[in-house]
């Protein structure tokens, strides 16, 4: 099975999908060591920051020397703005590739008329989409789309959606199968990414949304017809995840789950990559470290779901605050261990819905009329959301 976006051909048609708080340098890096030759997306990042050059923004925007390619999704809701953002990241030369995101349901993204909030009125989508393919396009970047398949139930705005994205030349596009208010609950209903890739012929449609194992993208691939898959909350505390897609997607046998053992030194190594990021940003050994374990202690809960390990050790885990904390608990553990029946497909991440969608003002006060409204919500006071 292959896959490529722009002129970059996957070793499997695999892509990580961008996740605030995961997906940065070390956990990418860590993800390479499974499987290289797969498109990793850094953490997403706002076009407005970009444009005004902050500087936590650009902190964010990170990459290994060896990282190939520099994969970074964007969003936002000001055609103008998201377009000088591309710009900017190509001319520059930190990029090779630009993910734009049309699916996050966070309130903070969607009240301001960013992310899932853009595919209800696709025009301003279609300028969006029009900005951002133009400003790469000198540059040989390709551009693709994440969305979701709609606001709510009543409101599936998915193939519209995906047929404004391949008009407007984007390389491919990635689906959630799951409504905004639907949130995290419930299941993913993929044949919804089905209904997508035969709307949108030849362009490579991904599906994502419940892919906890491997044969999971292999039955997803199957039913709908997509051509590739995208990978969130999967591997969380499964950076392996990656290698046996690999493997199963090209017909090769999948490795049984890890020992508790092998568990535990995929743990010390990204704590390790994660101590050594934070304080070469901080040029701070001490304080580095300390913000990477406090950074570190939500992937120990999912480094152990699934595993026998008990209460004790799990409160200790989400408490240490230097390396030798974390050796002290994993010393303290039985490394032959194995994971539980049906431990692979405990959820991680996020869970909870439905939610109450927020948008901004009047955003849906005549759904017809929205359909053709290009207006931009107000976002002079965006920057307090990324730190200033």
């Amino acid at each position: 099975m292959s896959l490529s976006i722009g002129s970059f051909a996957l070793s499997a048609p695999v892509v990580l999908a961008p996740m605030a708080g995961v997906t940065n340098a070390p956990f990418r890096a860590l993800c390479r060591r499974f499987a290289p030759g797969l498109v990793y997306v850094n953490e997403m990042v706002m076009a407005t920051p970009v444009v005004h050059g902050n500087a936590k923004t650009h902190r964010m925007i990170s990459f290994g020397p060896d990282e190939h390619p520099r994969s970074l999704q964007l969003y936002g809701s000001d055609p103008e703005i998201m377009g000088r953002a591309v710009h900017q990241l190509c001319d520059d030369g930190r990029v090779d590739h630009i993910d734009l995101n049309f699916g996050c349901p966070a309130a903070k993204v969607t009240r301001r008329g960013g992310g899932a909030a853009v595919p209800a009125r696709p025009e301003l989508l279609r300028a969006i989409l029009r900005a951002a393919v133009g400003a790469a396009r000198p540059y040989g970047v390709p551009v693709t789309a994440k969305f979701r398949m709609g606001l709510f139930d009543d409101w599936l705005t998915h193939v519209r959606t995906g047929e404004v994205c391949v008009e407007e030349g984007v390389a491919s596009i990635a689906l959630h199968a799951r409504t905004v208010e639907q949130h995290y609950a419930g299941e993913a209903r993929w044949e919804a990414i089905a209904e997508l890739k035969n709307a949108v012929g030849e362009v490579p449609v991904l599906g994502n949304g419940d892919i906890w194992e491997a044969s999971d993208a292999v039955e997803m691939m199957a039913m709908t017809g997509c051509d590739g898959v995208v990978i969130g909350r999967g591997c969380l505390g499964r950076p392996w995840l990656f290698g046996d897609l690999v493997d199963a997607l090209n017909g090769r046998p999948v490795r049984p789950p890890r020992s508790l053992g092998e568990v535990m030194a995929v743990m010390r190594d990204h704590a390790e990559m994660l101590v050594e990021h934070h304080a070469a940003a901080l040029d701070d050994r001490a304080r580095g470290e300390n913000l990477a374990m406090r950074d570190f202690r939500k992937h120990t809960g999912w480094y152990m779901s699934g595993y026998p390990v008990g209460p004790d050790a799990r409160r200790r885990f989400s408490h240490v605050s230097t390396l030798g904390e974390l050796d002290d608990v994993l010393a303290d553990l039985d490394p032959s261990s194995q994971i539980v029946d049906g431990g692979e497909r405990i959820k991680r991440g996020h869970t909870n819905g439905p939610i109450k969608v927020a948008l901004p003002d009047g955003w849906l006060a005549d759904r017809a009329a929205s359909t053709a409204d290009t207006s931009v919500p107000d976002d002079g006071h965006v920057l307090t959301l990324s730190g200033g």
